[in-house]
Formats: structure tokens, sequence, C-alpha cells
């Protein structure tokens, strides 16, 4: 049951993923949360180490989108400043924001990526579409609203069913 949660790859942080590993397995675009996967919840806008990673990003050729579950004002501030587009609101993990992202990527699922802190958003999102999936640690863990609390209590009840049963890595992120 809580496979559908497991990520591809689990790394401290976006700045630990290996660019040209994703390149190499032909990945193209990165679908990408905000809160506490770029920034901390209460950070409104990009850090000059985070600029500098998505400037390399682009560099190397890839696509990027924005895909949260935060409000319009909070997304729209982060990311029109980096000329990043987004999809605000989105209610993951449902579908309709992962194939909106896709859209706006003009890629396919197999050429995606997504970049996520949770895995009962991002994780379970990315992977009910079909995308490669990175599990990052949250950046900010004490700013987290009260919805993101309530998940981090159901992640770790699933956390620990999937290292009883061998499935989760005990270095991890979480």
């Amino acid at each position: 049951m809580f496979t559908r949660l497991l990520p591809d790859k689990i790394v401290r942080s976006v700045y630990d993923i290996d660019l040209n590993e994703l390149k190499q397995k032909g990945l193209k675009g990165i679908i990408t949360d905000l809160d506490n996967t770029l920034v901390g919840a209460k950070d409104a806008l990009a850090t000059p180490e985070l600029i500098a990673w998505l400037d390399g990003l682009q560099e190397q050729g890839f696509k990027v989108v924005i895909v949260s579950n935060n409000n319009a004002g909070r997304v729209t501030r982060f990311a029109e400043p980096l000329g990043l587009p987004f999809i605000y609101a989105a209610r993951k993990p449902i579908g309709r924001p992962f194939r909106r992202a896709l859209e706006v990527l003009g890629l396919k699922a197999e050429q995606t990526i997504v970049i996520g802190d949770q895995l009962l958003t991002d994780m379970l999102g990315g992977r009910r579409m079909g995308l490669y999936t990175i599990l990052v640690g949250p950046v900010a863990p004490k700013d987290e609203g009260f919805t993101t609390r309530i998940n981090r209590q159901i992640e770790k009840v699933a956390l620990s069913r999937l290292r009883k049963k061998g499935l989760w890595p005990e270095e991890d992120t979480k």
C-alpha cells in the first residue's frame, strides 16, 4: 500500500541532485514543489544559491515549472521574479496539476522529474503520473503549516512500515 510513496531517489537538498545523471536518463523537465523544497515556507524570495542552481538547470537544458499547493499570492511573488512558470493551489497529489505542468513543459511523463519534500503530495502525485520522483529533505521544517504537519505524522507511519519491510533506506532525509 505504501509503496506508491517511494521516491526514485532521496537527497538532502536540491543542490545534491546529480543533473548529469538525470540527463543520461533522458529526463528534460522538472516539476518542483516550492515550500520546503526550494526555500522555507516563510521565505518570500529565492536565495542567491537557489537562483544559481535554477540558472544551472536552464543552462543544462532543463525546463522547469513550479507546482505548489500554496495560494496565488505566495507562488506568484516567488516565481515571477525568476521568470518561472507556475501552478498554484494545485491540490497535489491529484493528477490535474501534474498534467498541466507537463503541458507547460511540452514533455511526456517519462521525460519529467518531480522534486518535492513530501511523500503524500509530491511523491504520491508524481508516482501516480509515472514521473521520476526525487524526495528532498525539508528546507525549514519548523515553518510548516498545519496541513503539512498532519501529513508529516502520516508520513511517519508510512516510513515505519516501509522500513520494517526493508523498502526504505536507514540513511535518509526523513
